[in-house]
């Protein structure tokens, strides 16, 4: 069978494009080089720290030693299985603020300002959320939202806390308003992990016209100037798959560039320095590579009433046994509950901090702090102005990308995280989490000064696993953008890109529920449609220009 369209990779934006695809008629196949979604470690929400770390799940990416960070090596995990990266993400749900589409509009990609794609996070919602205006939620879409019971004294003791430090309570940072404190929100639904494998590929492929196979995609077949076809590897064996219509990669912002530069289209020099004949020159490609880094700032609980009781043996057991018999209990939550989304400085217009707060003081490794019972919470800026890249490190198809993304590169990088850090202690500074705070861990208070806050986050500081932007979507005659706003790969026809990759700057928050509207909206163009533009309007701060908060 030569399908309609071809998908390489099944993560957020891929599985979203084929079931909208599939649903449309077209016939599609989905490349995916890794195995089952199925197993447990995936499908329980509270055990999000195992498949990231598993090589059987992730790509096991690296990034060259970060000149910014005292030549450390940061682990990028990329999810290498059914669902991609929305398979052992943390689940978060964030659409990010209507500011950051409003400026992507402005930087060239067209038709994607806030009421361009406010109508497509509405189409894959399916809310269940308590408080918040509802008409700015999708209620019927394949994607389920939920919110955590939030029974920890500590998920509340922290919102109040913030509310005490003259920062409002939001009731859906991902509706009219996001700066404040509240309830986080995550693809959890009746105590599942609700990656896009089980809201669109799934049923897409039940529906018949979206078929899967397993296999590694080596690069895209271009003749004439036309993608036709990938080249693939299964079973040892390399093949040719050929599609009538047009390739779309989703491989990923990290895997996309490399497929990419491995079929001709990127720098004409860098190709030429790996014998790769150039196809298109897009400069781009590869370039413009973003992330949101942050910190853990750890606190020793007062009272022993943190999930550090649970990091043993047998409390994981209880737990795991309590979930695979019911769904239910502390396994059924990726126990992020409570968030917040605050400026850091006067004259800021929408949100640049983001907290996740988790009642016990452990890392995405696993390692759970020495300090017995604690809580924490990941702190960091949200808009860096640094920049990265992806490069090939061969024109071998299996070696890895050489991934930079230049850290903290820029002097107001600095300036943001210092005043993340200040402003987080203020936070816990207040009457509501006072009562739960023994002491810092860390920072630790002994660190006050930039010289030493600065150390530390040159130690410490770790990615969120939120990499975009190295296919950037721009205008056609803009020489650093890869695709156009209907993602058309510019210089080679029946060639499209949707994930992350065409971010052309990093959005607010957790990058998954923005890479499954790229999905959603990228489906309609391809299949020349489009949504009626929304009419409602986000709020910001009535005093932004004078004050913090």
């Amino acid at each position: 069978m030569n399908p309609d369209y071809i998908v390489i990779g099944s993560g957020s934006a891929g599985s979203t494009l084929a079931y909208r695809l599939g649903e449309a008629g077209k016939k599609v196949l989905v490349i995916e080089q890794g195995g089952t979604d199925m197993g447990p470690f995936i499908q329980m929400p509270a055990a999000l720290s195992y498949p990231m770390n598993m090589p059987i799940y992730d790509w096991g990416f690296a990034t060259e030693p970060e000149p910014h960070l005292g030549g450390r090596r940061l682990v990028t995990p990329r999810g290498r299985v059914i669902g991609g990266s929305s398979s052992i993400n943390g689940m978060v749900y964030v659409r990010g603020h209507a500011r950051d589409y409003d400026t992507w509009d402005q930087m060239g990609a067209q038709g994607w300002s806030y009421a361009d794609v406010l109508p497509y996070f509405q189409r894959m919602e399916n809310w269940h959320g308590d408080t918040g205006d509802a008409s700015f939620r999708g209620h019927d879409g394949p994607l389920h939202i939920s919110r955590g019971p939030r029974k920890n004294p500590l998920f509340d003791a922290f919102i109040e806390a913030g509310r005490q430090a003259g920062y409002p309570v939001t009731p859906d940072y991902n509706g009219q308003s996001q700066e404040g404190f509240g309830a986080m929100e995550a693809t959890i639904w009746k105590g599942r992990r609700w990656s896009v494998a089980s809201a669109y590929l799934r049923p897409a492929m039940k529906a018949g016209n979206v078929s899967l196979v397993r296999a590694f995609a080596r690069r895209v077949v271009i003749e004439n100037g036309r993608a036709v076809g990938v080249e693939i590897e299964r079973g040892g064996q390399i093949e040719v798959i050929r599609a009538q219509d047009e390739v779309i990669v989703s491989a990923s912002s990290l895997n996309t560039p490399k497929i990419l530069m491995l079929s001709g289209i990127g720098d004409a020099a860098h190709l030429a320095d790996h014998g790769i004949p150039l196809v298109a020159h897009r400069p781009g490609v590869g370039a413009n590579l973003q992330d949101h880094l942050e910190i853990y700032m750890q606190f020793q609980s007062l009272q022993p009433i943190t999930l550090y009781k649970y990091w043993n043996i047998w409390g994981k057991a209880l737990i795991g046994a309590q979930w695979l018999l019911t769904k239910k209990g502390l396994g059924a939550s990726n126990q992020f509950e409570a968030c917040g989304f605050i400026r850091s400085r006067a004259g800021v217009d929408y949100p640049d901090i983001q907290y996740h707060f988790l009642p016990i003081a452990v890392r995405y490794d696993g390692k759970a702090s020495a300090g017995g019972h604690g809580f924490q919470v990941h702190t960091g800026p949200m808009r860096s102005k640094s920049r990265g890249s992806v490069t090939l490190r061969s024109a071998d198809p299996k070696s890895a990308p050489k991934i930079l993304f230049n850290y903290m590169s820029q002097p107001s990088d600095w300036e943001d995280f210092r005043s993340a850090v200040r402003l987080t202690r203020e936070v816990f500074d207040q009457p509501a989490m006072r009562a739960h705070v023994k002491s810092e861990i860390q920072p630790g208070m002994d660190l006050q000064s930039d010289a030493e806050l600065d150390g530390f986050l040159r130690d410490h500081a770790e990615s969120a696993y939120h990499p975009c932007g190295t296919a950037r979507m721009g205008r056609r005659d803009d020489p650093m953008a890869v695709v156009d706003s209907d993602c058309r790969v510019i210089g080679v026809e029946g060639l499209r890109v949707a994930d992350s990759s065409i971010f052309p700057q990093i959005t607010n928050g957790n990058l998954n529920g923005p890479s499954i509207m790229t999905g959603e909206k990228a489906a309609d163009h391809i299949l020349g449609r489009k949504l009626p533009k929304s009419n409602l309007q986000a709020v910001l701060a009535d005093n932004w220009q004078t004050a913090q908060r």
